[in-house]
């Protein structure tokens, strides 16, 4: 049962940071539980945002506690659906129907009104509401997940630029649509657990969605090791390859060794990439035929086609490069 009277504790708002109502609670990353007991939302690729909202008044605060409020007018209106709360969130920018975390760092240290009123009419974001913390001056971190969830649901938000987006009770199914619809992983969280202002906790699991993919080598950068990252890409038409990003993770001593002894022979005196590579990977970068092709694992990509996250899995002296397949 709800205390209907229930007002903000000590405990609870000593979290405190500048000017936000408290620290936002964290998860842990991990694997996806099994069993009874959890809920499963979609994990948003973007910032995180507590919106506290009381009686007309608006502000947004970032995790770190700065206010963003200016950066995000097209979300000013969220006060016309609810005179006195404070949610928790992320504020997404859709590209294409996917979130955009590229597209979003045009718009999050924006402080002056006038370009962000701009950014809001050209590129505008969507705040997904996922935890009511306080309604009507009630404060609900105590209460367990399942009862903030059905209050948060019951208040009926939703409009073109803010969203509860769903929870589900199928972690493989929620894992799996993830995947389907491109987005970062899943958040798993106890539907018993209480709200804990500013604490990593078990109680929620981040789980990323990542994936694999080959690639061809076409050079790499020198670092505290002989190969700091590898330079790979994806076979163009034309026989060059297509850029795909620098992987450093993942080389560890024997993929190193293994690495020099089939690239060294393949020294080139130019890039094989179509285009310009970056100049921070292109600095230093020891060209090579691209000839090796490498697993990588990562975890999705920017709009261009960049991977996020990567990480070198194996070679893949199987397969020829001309073989390789963007995003397979």
């Amino acid at each position: 049962m709800i205390e209907r009277d229930a007002r903000p504790s000590a405990g609870n708002y000593s979290q405190e940071v500048s000017g936000a109502p408290l620290k936002p609670m964290l998860a842990m990353t991990g694997q996806l539980p099994a069993g009874a007991g959890w809920a499963f939302e979609f994990k948003w690729d973007g910032i995180r945002a507590l919106a506290d909202i009381s009686h007309g008044d608006r502000h947004f605060y970032a995790r770190s506690g700065v206010e963003i409020t200016t950066a995000y007018p097209e979300l000013l209106n969220l006060a016309e659906q609810v005179d006195d709360a404070l949610l928790d969130g992320e504020v997404v920018l859709f590209t294409d129907g996917q979130p955009s975390f590229t597209a979003l760092a045009e718009r999050m240290h924006v402080r002056n009104a006038a370009k962000a009123a701009r950014l809001a009419a050209s590129v505008p974001v969507t705040y997904m509401i996922f935890d009511l913390l306080r309604l009507r001056g009630r404060d609900l971190t105590a209460l367990p997940y399942h009862q903030r969830r059905a209050e948060l649901e019951a208040l009926g938000l939703g409009a073109a630029r803010w969203a509860v987006p769903p929870a589900f009770g199928d972690g493989p199914a929620t894992y799996q649509a993830a995947g389907e619809h491109g987005l970062e992983g899943v958040m798993a969280k106890r539907v018993d657990s209480a709200y804990r202002p500013g604490v990593r906790s078990p109680d929620w699991v981040k789980v990323k969605l990542e994936v694999t993919g080959d690639f061809v080598v076409g050079g790499w950068r020198p670092g505290a090791r002989k190969i700091g990252g590898l330079l790979v890409g994806v076979p163009a038409p034309d026989g060059r390859l297509v850029y795909r990003g620098r992987v450093g993770g993942g080389i560890g001593a024997a993929i190193e060794r293994e690495l020099l002894r089939e690239l060294e022979p393949l020294r080139a005196g130019g890039s094989p990439f179509a285009g310009d590579v970056p100049r921070e990977d292109a600095r230093g970068a020891i060209w090579v035929t691209p000839r090796v092709v490498v697993e990588v694992k990562y975890g999705q990509r920017t709009p261009d086609g960049r991977l996020r996250f990567p990480r070198i899995l194996r070679l893949r002296p199987d397969k020829p490069a001309e073989e390789v397949v963007d995003g397979a």
